[in-house]
């Protein structure tokens, strides 16, 4: 589309949010950008309207159509009531949680949804303040309702808020829900709509009575609470980086015995304006700074973290040497699966009908520990409704010991569905606590592992590719990477390549095609060599970027072997980033 004609549909579109319907403020804002000399932020705000995708909707706030706003999110609600009345329109009383993290506008957002739900019938239970995420997931269940929805954008930028929406089960959607919902959405055209005007009567308060209830419920996750007592003094320091973590998950940390939880007091203040970080991410070592800090200066044992809603978590624990290392997010998954199925085993609980659940670009160490101990695994694709769909089609047949994925999230329990790092955090503080009556720190917990499984490094790499172009370059990419596929990487003979698009698998060993058996498709890739090294290739569905998730596996033999794997390791993976950024040039 030429710049002209696309400043015209722009300008034609934001004159409608200039109508009586739109709040004076609205307006105001969008009457400013028509007026602008520099239509730059127009076109932004209104070259289309903010997508309601299968997790919901997120993007920068502000007014227009591509901003998340209450016209954006009460459309969104608007849609999601018109398909619950339709799929549970024989029920007395259809209802639905409501809860909201930390963010500017997120309670303002919250409060406008509950008006639009209860306008269309809907019975709304309304957290009191900001809840984690995971609770929303856990209240959905336990209250019995048909739907929820939360208002974070996770741990984005502070200018992001977003929008995620899940189902009875208390998971984010899959089919055919997602799509249905995503149509009725889309129905929606304008906040004439849109039912704002809620009904009082149909809105509870909820808050205290839910937060006793799932932190009881997480007690019972608990496998070691005897090395809890003898280490209840063990210092932790815990960050929420200023989000909702920090309404609950010390309580949680007290009530599974920890009594010596140190606070990072610049962090625990609640703001959406983040203060102390540039990006309120736990994987981000800027963001984890203050709290090692505060670690260094009480000399504690474990750093624990969660994002903005409090379904991230993030550790650094201390080396031989005293210094303090950041866990990534494979390393976190990888010592709770370890932990958790050695906590099964000890407690007599496995019978051979217990499973774990990865997603596809979470590393293998994984399940070299769920084979060595006959307990099934799953691979799913990136998304913790993937994880969930597995619980959901398992249950009452087989147990769920945990789950987890290379972006820092991890669930311990299954009577919630999605990522939750309240029990995280508990179980990652537990499980320090059981390797102290070992003899072991968390660190050498970790190269414990590695000497029985083998080192594993892994790395995601990004190319960012921009605009229209950029989104052109990256599909481009992806063809090529299909039709002319990678036969070594650094060196190491491709042996298997997985299309998760076709859904087809080929050995390049004997030249065989296989099926995969996935519930849909996907746009990723993954390679597979002869020396183990894994390489998984997706688009972005959130960033202008192609990515790249790289795994090397090297086997040892003894403790002495770790810096020497470590650092072959660290060669290969430079190998590999030479290679893949070679090929990403135009």
């Amino acid at each position: 589309m030429e710049n002209k004609s696309l400043l015209e549909m722009v300008r034609n579109r934001a004159q409608v949010w200039l109508g009586s319907e739109y709040d004076s403020e609205t307006r105001a804002q969008v009457r400013k950008m028509l007026d602008s000399e520099d239509p730059t932020e127009l076109i932004e705000s209104f070259y289309r309207d903010l997508e309601f995708g299968t997790g919901g909707l997120r993007g920068i706030m502000g007014a227009g159509s591509n901003r998340m706003n209450r016209y954006t999110a009460g459309a969104a609600t608007q849609g999601l009531a018109n398909y619950l009345l339709k799929e549970f329109g024989d029920l007395e009383q259809i209802s639905v949680v409501i809860g909201h993290d930390c963010r500017n506008n997120s309670r303002l957002f919250a409060e406008t949804c509950a008006g639009v739900f209860s306008a269309n019938g809907i019975k709304v239970y309304l957290f009191d303040d900001l809840r984690p995420t995971p609770e929303i997931s856990y209240a959905i269940r336990r209250l019995g309702c048909q739907s929820g929805i939360i208002l974070t954008a996770s741990h984005n930028p502070k200018e992001y808020n977003g929008y995620k929406a899940y189902w009875s089960d208390g998971a984010q959607m899959v089919a055919p829900h997602d799509k249905n919902t995503i149509a009725e959405v889309n129905k929606i055209r304008n906040a004439n709509d849109i039912r704002f005007e809620g009904r009082k009567e149909l809105i509870e308060i909820i808050g205290a009575d839910v937060d006793r209830m799932y932190i009881d419920d997480l007690k019972t996750v608990s496998l070691s609470p005897d090395a809890i007592r003898r280490h209840r003094d063990m210092k932790i320091v815990y960050t929420p980086i200023h989000g909702t973590g920090v309404r609950l998950i010390p309580d949680a940390l007290a009530s599974y015995g920890f009594a010596n939880i140190i606070h990072v007091p610049e962090q625990d203040a609640v703001s959406g304006d983040f203060p102390t970080v540039t990006s309120p991410n736990p994987e981000e070592p800027a963001a984890m700074a203050l709290a090692v800090a505060r670690a260094k200066e009480t000399d504690a044992e474990l750093v624990l973290a969660s994002d903005p809603d409090a379904d991230r978590v993030g550790a650094a624990v201390k080396n031989d040497a005293g210094e303090w290392t950041l866990l990534n997010g494979n390393q976190i998954a990888t010592l709770l699966v370890y932990y958790l199925i050695a906590g099964w085993k000890e407690a007599g609980r496995l019978t051979g009908k217990e499973y774990v659940v990865k997603t596809i670009v979470t590393t293998e160490t994984i399940r070299a520990i769920a084979d060595r101990n006959g307990v099934e695994i799953y691979d799913v694709y990136t998304g913790f409704k993937w994880i969930a769909d597995v619980i959901r089609r398992n249950e009452g047949r087989k147990s769920y010991i945990g789950g987890g994925e290379e972006s820092y999230g991890f669930l311990c329990e299954d009577f919630v569905r999605d990522k939750d790092a309240v029990s995280a955090c508990c179980m990652m503080a537990e499980m320090t606590a059981w390797a102290k009556d070992r003899g072991l720190s968390l660190y050498r917990l970790l190269r414990q592992i590695y000497l029985e499984y083998g080192y594993s490094r892994e790395v995601s790499i990004s190319v960012e590719k921009k605009g229209k172009s950029g989104a052109e370059e990256i599909e481009a990419m992806m063809k090529q990477y299909r039709e002319n596929p990678l036969r070594e990487i650094a060196g190491s003979k491709v042996t298997v390549l997985y299309d998760y698009a076709s859904l087809k698998g080929h050995s390049f060993c004997d030249g065989e095609t296989f099926s995969l058996n996935m519930p849909t498709t996907s746009n990723v890739l993954q390679y597979c060599t002869d020396d183990r090294t894994k390489i998984s290739i997706r688009p972005s569905g959130t960033e202008p970027k192609i990515k790249f998730y790289c795994e090397v596996h090297i086997d040892v033999e003894k403790d002495e072997d770790l810096e020497a794997a470590e650092q072959e390791a660290l060669a290969r993976i430079a190998r590999i980033r030479e290679q893949i950024l070679h090929r990403a040039q135009p």
